[in-house]
């Protein structure tokens, strides 16, 4: 006896829990914490949210919308949505499914089922159960007789497809839900030439954890520009190890085309340039650390040494086409000097050997994202797929004629098509059995 009270308290509840109006709710909410995270910036530091929303900001500390995504209110409320989804599946469209698949006979009016939509006629009076058979299955139904009855159906898949609808959402809500928990993102500047470890953190699941044997090396840095000087395009290329072994060919990355390793996807996203390496008379080497200055909206390097105690020059890079500017204390220009060309200082000769350059790389791994498209893939599949008409169709015997009754729940356009057809097919049938008869007849005479 308790165990069927259990039981009914648990039907009970996955059924209030399966309620449209209660899922809604839950899925408007979740809509309007998205909005709100799109436009709130997230994962910014407190010093940014006092600055930009001073009335706000222990408001938005406090409830965590700057990490709103994340928060445990926002996956409890997925948590909920994704019960709500899989109760009805499981106590409304499966025994929906089944209740469809079943044999329907009728045999008198007071039988008949109410639908969306229904259509009532008489077929001829020399009627035949056969020829009804044949035409339906001309017209790809599936036909049930029985005691002078028919039953058929067709459009079963329209029926399926919400339920793996739901199984779709499902599939996308958990993929999100499993990312926020394992799921990181690193943000790495690295000089060309350099080998780099995942180390900077910009977010981190709550049970993610970095591969500490896996890192990568900077093979080269260039930037591809536009005819009248602006950036079109950087590029890096990257080689990535793993336990001192080189798993992956190297490839050329840029903005919009990652290289991804082990589930590990790296994305380009800047530059920077570090210094210059200045070759003085024939074998001393020295390295000057390059000032970013911004003027007139375009970026330009600066770097200075000294040739003695009142004498300073300035090396002015303009961009990464290999020319620089050199110039006195006084902003003069002395000279315009390439990469690598020689060029002469008080009678001493200098070489710019090489700028020192770095790229700005985004590490993400998010194990969740498979299962997000595989959601979303079924989720477009099936869409298109319930847009299926499902429609049924009863024949059965009243006195001397076939009473016809049939409904569809969409499409009802198409299916008065298929009824007229029916007629038409059903028709051509008796008369072809008529002539038929006719012929034997005359052959006896």
């Amino acid at each position: 006896m308790n165990d069927i009270r259990v039981k009914n308290f648990f039907w009970k509840f996955f059924k209030k829990l399966a309620n449209l109006n209660f899922a809604l709710s839950i899925l408007s909410l979740i809509i309007l914490f998205c909005i709100l995270g799109s436009i709130l910036e997230q994962d910014q530091d407190k010093v940014y949210y006092m600055t930009n929303y001073p009335e706000y900001a222990s408001f938005i500390t406090l409830l965590g919308l700057d990490h709103l995504f994340r928060t445990w209110w926002f996956i409890i409320s997925i948590t909920i949505l994704v019960g709500s989804l899989t109760s009805c599946s499981f106590t409304t469209q499966l025994p929906s499914l089944k209740n469809a698949r079943r044999w329907k006979f009728i045999y008198r009016k007071k039988n008949q089922t109410s639908a969306n939509y229904r259509i009532n006629k008489n077929l001829q009076s020399n009627y035949s159960f056969i020829n009804v058979v044949y035409s339906l299955i001309r017209l790809d139904f599936f036909v049930f007789c029985r005691n002078r009855s028919i039953y058929a159906y067709k459009g079963l898949y329209g029926r399926i497809a919400p339920i793996f609808v739901h199984f779709s959402i499902i599939a996308v809500l958990l993929g999100s839900v499993y990312g926020f928990f394992f799921s990181f993102v690193l943000q790495e500047i690295v000089p060309v030439g350099e080998i780099f470890h995942l180390k900077n953190l910009v977010y981190s699941g709550f049970y993610s954890s970095l591969p500490l044997d896996l890192f990568g090396y900077v093979d080269d840095f260039y930037i591809q520009y536009n005819n009248n000087g602006s950036i079109k395009q950087f590029f890096s290329k990257l080689s990535i190890y793993f336990k001192r072994k080189k798993v992956f060919d190297t490839k050329l990355i840029y903005v919009n085309s990652p290289f991804r390793a082990k589930q590990i996807t790296f994305y380009q996203t800047n530059w920077e340039l570090n210094g210059v390496r200045i070759c003085l008379g024939n074998n001393y080497y020295f390295q000057k650390k390059l000032f970013k200055k911004v003027s007139n909206g375009e970026s330009i390097w600066i770097s200075n040494f000294y040739l003695s105690d009142q004498q300073e020059l300035f090396l002015i890079l303009m961009n990464l086409d290999n020319k620089f500017l050199i110039c006195n204390n006084i902003g003069l220009i002395l000279k315009e000097v390439y990469l690598g060309e020689k060029f002469y200082i008080n009678s001493v000769p200098y070489i710019i050997q090489d700028t020192i350059s770095s790229t700005g790389l985004q590490i993400k791994f998010d194990p969740g994202i498979p299962l997000v498209y595989f959601g979303f893939f079924v989720m477009i599949s099936t869409t298109f797929i319930s847009y299926l008409s499902y429609s049924q169709i009863w024949v059965y015997q009243e006195l001397d004629f076939l009473e016809f009754f049939g409904c569809t729940n969409r499409a009802t356009l198409f299916f008065e098509q298929d009824v007229a057809l029916l007629q038409k097919i059903y028709s051509s049938y008796v008369y072809f059995s008529e002539q038929k008869i006719g012929k034997i007849i005359y052959i006896l005479r």
